[in-house]
């Protein structure tokens, strides 16, 4: 049975108090000290970690004396935004995934996110489970930050994901959960799956048999490794982004997670008011369609899609 604890506790303006709650599993045995935190809810419109918690949670009452290790699970860090269904801590407006590793002495989300780092310290692993936003729609993933390629790829080969995603985007990394746990010696690896204000079960239940698997080759359960599938790694080819041309409304003209071939015809961008077919969306490279406009209207520039094709031998 799993301990529900407090961790962590603010005083809000109103009145009323800040809390993030975790449920504990742990072994028996003392000698089994390797501690694992499964995060979500940093984003109050990403739900798909939510369901994950859930079945996690139920599988570990279910075999509790599979437990080799500790098992911390915080399904709802930013609960205010989950409450408010909003994306950011509200009345702040801020994105809680921006402001790490935060402070005790800085403004209400600042301090939320030093909590959360001071609580989750000493964590051997962390996994930190994403949703898209609500205007995209993502196949299981997990993103990592080329400096962490080495030591982070094989653990995420484990987690019966789809795509590992190896990129630069440092100066955005460098204020998220991932970047100051993996900073104070907890491998963080950033899960994605599927779209804001929604939840997948069909997601939920691919990357529980990764997390179980990942545990069972980290020594934290007693059970035999799954078998899992091998991601697609994308150190060995390119990612091509397809943005708007034009305001409209956008109409897909095939489904997410298909492979397409250079030339391809992605979608349409449609005007409601005119019956006009403004511009029809081509795919620059070939390769797999990972990431998919899931909310309609789009204006110049939107992101509708994103493309990973192999270097060699890629495009036709």
């Amino acid at each position: 049975m799993g301990i529900v604890e407090e961790v962590f506790t603010i005083e809000l303006p109103v009145g009323e108090s800040f809390r993030i709650q975790r449920c504990r599993y742990t072994s028996k045995n003392e000698e089994d000290s390797k501690r694992i935190s499964i995060v979500s809810g940093i984003h109050g419109d990403e739900l798909e970690g939510q369901y994950v918690c859930f079945l996690l949670g139920e599988w570990l009452r279910q075999n509790p004396e599979k437990i080799r290790g500790t098992i911390d699970i915080y399904p709802a860090i930013n609960s205010l935004g989950i409450d408010s269904i909003t994306r950011s801590i509200p009345f702040y407006d801020v994105d809680l995934n921006r402001i790490f590793p935060g402070s005790k002495n800085d403004f209400l989300p600042a301090q939320i996110a030093d909590g959360v780092v001071n609580v989750m310290r000493g964590s051997d692993l962390a996994i930190d489970i994403h949703s898209s936003n609500v205007f995209l729609r993502e196949i299981p993933q997990v993103r990592i930050a080329k400096s962490q390629e080495e030591t982070l790829v094989p653990l995420a080969n484990l987690l019966n994901i789809d795509f590992v995603w190896v990129h630069d985007a440092v100066t955005v990394l460098e204020s998220t959960f991932a970047h100051a746990m993996n900073t104070i010696g907890t491998k963080t690896l950033v899960v994605e799956m599927g779209v804001g204000m929604r939840l997948g079960k069909a997601y939920g239940h691919q990357l529980l048999d990764g997390l179980l698997n990942l545990m069972a080759h980290e020594g934290i359960l007693e059970i035999e490794p799954l078998k899992v599938r091998f991601p697609i790694q994308s150190h060995v080819g390119e990612v091509a982004y397809l943005n708007a041309a034009y305001p409209g409304l956008f109409v897909p003209a095939i489904e997410h997670c298909q492979m397409v071939s250079k030339g391809d015809v992605v979608g349409h961008i449609v005007s409601a008011l005119s019956g006009e077919v403004m511009d029809e969306v081509i795919a620059p490279i070939g390769g797999m369609l990972f990431t998919l406009r899931a909310y309609p209207i789009v204006y110049e520039g939107s992101l509708l899609g994103r493309i990973f094709g192999k270097i060699c031998g890629d495009s036709q």
